[in-house]
C-alpha cells in the first residue's frame, strides 16, 4: 500500500532543505512551496525545485500539511515559537527539523499546538546540488521522536533513502558533536595539508593527499586507533621535533589573510595520537615534551 502523499513547506532552502525538498517530491510529495532569503538560496530552490513557488512562512503553515524546518540551529527554537504564537497551526500537522544537535523538545510550542514532531538528521555533508540526492541512498539518518511517531519517522527516512538510526533527547547533542568533529575538522586537516604541500611547488595537493589519505580514513573507519601510523606512535622524537620546527616556520611566513594555524593543530593532534599510543614511558615523554606549547630547543631539534 503506498503511504499518503504529504503537500509539504520547505523552510529553509538552503543546502539541506533544497535536496531533501528535491528528494520528497521525487517520492511523490507535493512541495507547496519553500521559504529562501538569499539569493543563493532563492537559486537552489528554482534549481531544484522548479515551479515551487517561495513564499513567506505563514503561507507556507497555511497551505502545508507538513512542515520541514532546515535553518540553522540557533534560528530553530526562535522559528519553533515564532509559528506557534502565530495560532495558525491546525491540528496533526507534521512538523520535522534537521538538525543533528536538536531532538523534539526544540518543537515543544508546536506539539503544545497539536503539531507531531520529528527530527530527522542525515549524517552527510551536503554540497546544495544534485549530487546530494545520490549519496542520500544508504546514509543515516539519526531519529528523535516520541514513540508512536517513530515509525513515521522512520517511513520519512525510507523514503529519502536513507537508513534510520533513533537517538534519544538527551544524546543528539554528543551525537553532532562528534559527527561535526569528524566531518568538519577533517575538512580543515586536509586544507592545512594542501596548503603546506602547495607552498612546495606541488600544483595538485588534493591529488598527492588522495591515496594516502583515503588509506588512512578507510582504515581508521574499520580499525580506529589501530590504523594510527606515524612518528608519534612509532617514538619517533626527533622526527616530531623537525615536524614541529618545519611547521612553525610555515605559520611564521603566513601571508595577511592564511591561515597561520597548522603547527598549533599539529600539537593537538598529536597529543591525542599520543594517548592512543602505546609506548614506553621513557619515549612517550620525550614526545608530550616537545608538544608541550612552546617551539622545541635546540637540544631537542
Amino acid at each position: 500500500m503506498t503511504p499518503p502523499r504529504l503537500g509539504i513547506g520547505v523552510i529553509g532552502a538552503g543546502r539541506v532543505g533544497a535536496v531533501l525538498g528535491a528528494a520528497l517530491r521525487a517520492e511523490g510529495h507535493a512541495i507547496t512551496g519553500a521559504y529562501a532569503v538569499s539569493d543563493e538560496s532563492r537559486e537552489r530552490a528554482a534549481q531544484l525545485l522548479p515551479g515551487v513557488p517561495l513564499l513567506d512562512v505563514p503561507a507556507l503553515v497555511e497551505r502545508s500539511e507538513m512542515l520541514l524546518l532546515a535553518v540553522p540551529d540557533d534560528q530553530l527554537a526562535a522559528l519553533a515559537a515564532g509559528i506557534a504564537a502565530t495560532g495558525m497551526m491546525p491540528g496533526g500537522q507534521l512538523v520535522v527539523h534537521t538538525s543533528g544537535r536538536y531532538g523534539t523538545e526544540v518543537l515543544a510550542p508546536l506539539a503544545r499546538a497539536g503539531s507531531a514532531t520529528l527530527a530527522i538528521h542525515p549524517a552527510m555533508t551536503f554540497t546544495g546540488t544534485r549530487t546530494d540526492l545520490a549519496r542520500l541512498v544508504g546514509c543515516p539518518m539519526g531519529i528523535t521522536a516520541a514513540p508512536e511517531l517513530l515509525p513515521v519517522a522512520a517511513a520519512l527516512v525510507v523514503e529519502l533513502g536513507g537508513e534510520a538510526r533513533v537517538l534519544a533527547e538527551g544524546d543528539r547533542t554528543l551525537y553532532h558533536a562528534s559527527l561535526a568533529h569528524a566531518a568538519n575538522h577533517l575538512v580543515v586537516l586536509v586544507d592545512q595539508a594542501r596548503e603546506s604541500l602547495t607552498r612546495l611547488g606541488i600544483e595538485d595537493p588534493g591529488a598527492y593527499l588522495r591515496p594516502l589519505m583515503e588509506a588512512a580514513l578507510e582504515e581508521s573507519l574499520r580499525h580506529g586507533r589501530k590504523a594510527l601510523t606515524g612518528p608519534v606512535v612509532r617514538g619517533d622524537a626527533g622526527t616530531v621535533a623537525s615536524h614541529l620546527e618545519a611547521l612553525a616556520d610555515l605559520d611564521a611566513t603566513d601571508a595577511p589573510g592564511e591561515s597561520g594555524d597548522t603547527s598549533e593543530t599539529y600539537r593537538a593532534l598529536a597529543r591525542a595520537a599520543l594517548r592512543r599510543a602505546r609506548l614506553p614511558e621513557q619515549a612517550r615523554a620525550a614526545i608530550r615534551d616537545l608538544l608541550e606549547d612552546h617551539p622545541p630547543t635546540e637540544d631537542q631539534r
